[in-house]
């Protein structure tokens, strides 16, 4: 496991800071606070409140608030409303930022009520500075979990700076609420919202005001996920910013560039952006942020010299930075990617020296942190430090002090009601148990932690890919590993409790997955449990969930009627891997055929040959994959027994877990009525990318049509964004059959398909399909001619996003591009199959592949027996 921290949460202070201002009273400057040497000699109520805001800009929010606190005091003794009120809602923030709620929000409900008073008056001040405080109110709102209650109160505030024509508290208004919007779930409606305010934004003439908006506007897309957008807009920021020979903003546009670049995975970009911004930041801690993040990047053994002189650097100028949340968060940061490159180095083995120099700076940046936060009297900031300290010591095998740590930790995030630290020191917890061989309080841990993530999966939705939640870093590893613990518990007390709990927790995990592709919540449907289903609804199917973990494959197996069962296949992850990745180059290739059964025989021990006998005793003739990790790239299909393919035996199929429709059988009483689109030239952009002429496509519209299907057709030219909208408004239809290019990624904006005017994204496919005069869903979604992408482990996250974008109960495509001829005649015989015999929609998929598989086509001159041509297709959803 590596800890990730960076950048994300300084990134967020300084965001909230821009977003969510300090009030500054009609007769303050906001550059009129003062110097520290001054502060002490300071009494008056004014110079109360400049102590504050200078406080509270150099990140000593302690001080601040009692500076503030002071000032309020005084203003309340000589009536003075209006500067009460302003100083109240300032020490809220001050309040907020050291996690004392209660505080925070009774400081701000009693400015709300004078300035409420106040606002009745016809004098502009005391509307803006009510507006202002609603800000402030709807942002802590949202620090405490008040979505909801956010939006509304930063839409009051909206109608005031829209009566105000205050452009800038507008601007600031629409970034709180697209970012409301975000950790809510709701990713289309705030990114409407932000590209709406781009545009409002291009005819103004260059500002700061307009760089700070572009900018945050291109964080906000690189933490949705919008990687090129992101790009493009913080070039436009940096290149204002340029025009206006800002450094602090061009250096925190490259700051930004720098991160998505590295989001983009383009670490070369991205140190270059960050050695720009170090170089340009005309202060200390702006310069320390952008060298930490080019330092985080220097991970493997080779740039072992680069990175130590770079840490050496750091520290040098750390010390020179007075104590300051954001100080504190620095040294923690360096502290985190010190411990993660002493790991990677794994220098304890080669270089005892260096491992111990640098253990020392890990023990010193941690001591400074702890220091800071005992001054600065910060128990959020020291929640991090402490939980940071018990997770080197974890790493360095002392069990007790690291539990001692890390509990301390937790209970400090538990009281400041901070789920999004509690969930580490949660983990971290079960992680030191289960080493020290406590596995029911290990399970325990995890369980709380997993607990608390699905509490923030909103928020884990919009988090970028490289920050404070990466999702295959610091998410999908506490789910496997509780549920290693789980099998570990099952191997001494069996219970079919710990399988349906490890079961559930696979479940979770896809789900999580799956929103972590789309980069929002977007799945709420409550899932059918599969197992009702088995059991009374279709007592001739059973479940197969192979879950790859470290040390072993474990494999789930609901058969009908019968409690849950799993076995064991002993053999590290890296060996599961490996044989399964060859398995999948291989089955493409036409003169690899016995290399290719040996290695499917050889997942076929794994995976059926010890419930063989039971699936026949028990009549099932359909097996329901739920697969995970590299088997979501291969077709169960083609798994051989050494005498016959699995599809000769069952018909197959997938599911991710989630049951997100309810099932129904597609040929029961129901005519299939589809529109069909197709391209057969792709255009030349894309034929330069390798994608082929599809000629065949005629021909299987026409089998289509020859089966029974009442089919209308978009082909070619005819098939485009607008034409397949007015098809899918005005036609009645329950099957959509798209033959066209496209590819599967694990990446949303890799995810397409091809039409006659280009690209359609995954993202895009909703606003082309959901609108519909009636509410059923797309019974059926075909995809002919589209791939997963080579090398991509969850590729097949993007098949089934396309079925959720299209709203499908069930999607048929294929993993790899297939002949076209193979792919007309298997189409031809799968809606023959559905059309007349009346069978399940898996079943007809099972008799067209065999029909191909056993040459049942004597008019065609080529042979496609091999899997290559056959077991590509994959049923993906409700098999019925």
């Amino acid at each position: 496991m590596q800890f990730k921290f960076r950048t994300t949460f300084i990134l967020t202070i300084m965001l909230f800071l821009l977003t969510v201002g300090l009030i500054v009273l009609p007769v303050i400057a906001r550059d009129s606070a003062l110097p520290p040497a001054l502060i002490a000699a300071q009494t008056t109520p004014k110079s109360l409140f400049e102590q504050g805001t200078y406080a509270y800009q150099s990140g000593q929010f302690t001080a601040a608030a009692t500076a503030f606190q002071q000032a309020a005091q005084i203003y309340r003794t000589q009536g003075s409303t209006l500067k009460l009120a302003a100083t109240l809602s300032n020490l809220t923030l001050a309040y907020q930022q050291l996690g004392l709620w209660p505080n925070a929000q009774k400081s701000i409900e009693r400015s709300l009520e004078l300035l409420n008073f106040s606002s009745s008056q016809p004098k502009s001040e005391a509307v803006k500075a009510l507006a202002q405080a609603l800000e402030i109110q709807g942002g802590l709102d949202l620090a405490m979990g008040r979505t909801d209650r956010a939006i509304d109160t930063w839409q009051q505030s909206e109608k005031l700076y829209v009566q105000l024509q205050d452009q800038a508290g507008l601007l600031r208004n629409q970034l709180n609420q697209a970012k409301a919007f975000q950790v809510k779930g709701l990713y289309r409606r705030a990114l409407t919202m932000l590209e709406k305010l781009e545009q409002s934004l291009k005819p103004q003439p260059d500002s700061v005001t307009k760089v700070i908006a572009l900018r945050s506007l291109g964080d906000t897309l690189q933490l949705t996920g919008d990687l090129a957008q992101s790009h493009r807009v913080l070039q436009t920021s940096l290149q204002i910013a340029q025009r206006l020979q800002s450094p602090e903003h061009i250096s925190a546009a490259q700051f930004s560039l720098g991160n998505t670049a590295r989001t983009s995975s383009d670490q070369g970009l991205a140190i270059s952006f960050y050695q720009q911004a170090a170089m340009t930041a005309p202060t200390l801690l702006a310069r320390l942020q952008a060298q930490i993040n080019h330092f985080s990047l220097l991970k493997e053994p080779q740039q072992r010299p680069t990175a130590i002189a770079l840490l050496n650097q750091i520290k040098n100028q750390l010390v020179r930075l007075p104590s300051s949340r954001a100080s504190a968060y620095a040294h923690i940061n360096l502290a985190q990617n010190t411990i993660a490159h002493l790991r990677n180095w794994q220098l304890a083995q080669t270089d005892q020296a260096l491992s111990a120099a640098l253990s020392q700076s890990i023990t010193e940046l941690l001591n400074t942190a702890m220091q800071q936060t005992e001054q600065l009297q910060d128990q959020s900031t020291r929640a991090y430090v402490v939980g940071t300290l018990g997770y080197f010591l974890e790493q360095q095998g002392e069990w007790r002090a690291a539990q001692r740590l890390t509990e301390q930790a937790l209970l400090i995030a538990e009281t400041l009601q901070a789920p999004e630290s509690a969930y580490r020191w949660q983990w971290q917890r079960g992680r030191i148990l289960k080493a020290q061989g406590s596995l029911v309080a290990a399970n325990d841990a995890y369980q709380s932690a997993i607990a608390t993530l699905r509490s923030l999966r909103h928020n884990l939705a919009a988090i970028n890919r490289d920050g404070q939640f990466d999702f295959r870093d610091s998410v999908e590893p506490v789910y496997r590993e509780a549920v290693t613990i789980l099998f570990a518990i099952q191997e001494t007390n069996p219970n079919e409790d710990n399988l349906e709990q490890a079961r559930t927790l696979i479940d979770q995990l896809q789900l999580a997955e799956v929103d972590d592709f789309f980069r929002e919540a977007c799945l709420n449907e409550r899932p059918v449990v599969l197992d009702q289903l088995v059991d009374q609804d279709n007592p001739t199917t059973a479940i197969i969930y192979p879950i790859v973990l470290e040390q072993q494959l474990q494999v789930i197996v609901k058969i009908p009627n019968q409690p849950l069962r799993n076995y064991a296949v002993t053999q590290s992850k890296n060996t599961t891997e490996k044989t399964l990745q060859e398995l999948r180059s291989r089955i493409v290739q036409s003169s690899a055929e016995k290399v290719t059964q040996r290695l499917s025989q050889q997942i076929y021990n794994w995976l059926i040959q010890p419930i063989e006998t039971d699936l026949l005793r028990s009549g099932v003739n359909t097996l329901v994959f739920v697969l995970d990790g590299e088997f979501r790239n291969l077709p169960m299909a083609a798994l051989y027994d050494g005498q016959q393919y699995l599809i000769e035996k069952y018909a197959v199929a997938l599911n991710i877990g989630l049951q997100l429709l309810p099932p129904r059988a597609l040929a029961q009483g129901m005519s299939l009525m589809a529109i069909a689109a197709g391209l057969t030239e792709p255009s030349l952009e894309f034929q330069a990318k390798g994608y082929a002429s599809l000629p065949e496509i005629n021909t299987e519209f026409t089998l289509m049509q020859q089966a029974g299907v009442k089919t209308k057709i978009l082909l070619d030219q005819a098939f485009d964004r607008k034409s397949l909208v007015q098809a899918v408004q005005s036609l009645p239809f329950n099957i959509l059959h798209l033959a066209t290019h496209g590819k599967f990624s694990s990446q949303a904006e890799d995810t397409y398909i091809l039409a006659a005017d280009g690209a359609i994204y995954v993202n895009e496919l909703d606003n082309l399909l959901r609108d519909r005069p009636w509410l059923d869903p797309i019974e059926l979604l075909v995809l002919s001619a589209c791939q997963t992408a080579t090398g991509d482990t969850r590729a097949t996250l993007g098949l089934a996003g396309v079925a959720i974008r299209a709203g499908a109960r069930s999607t048929l495509a294929s993993l790899w591009q297939v002949d076209d001829r193979a792919t007309a005649l298997l189409m031809g015989e799968f809606y023959r199959e559905l059309s007349t015999s009346k069978v399940s929609k898996a079943e007809a998929l099972r008799r067209a592949q065999v029909a191909l598989l056993k040459q049942n086509f004597p008019e065609e001159e080529s042979s496609y027996r091999r899997p290559r041509y056959w077991a590509a297709y994959v049923l993906l959803g409700n098999w019925l």
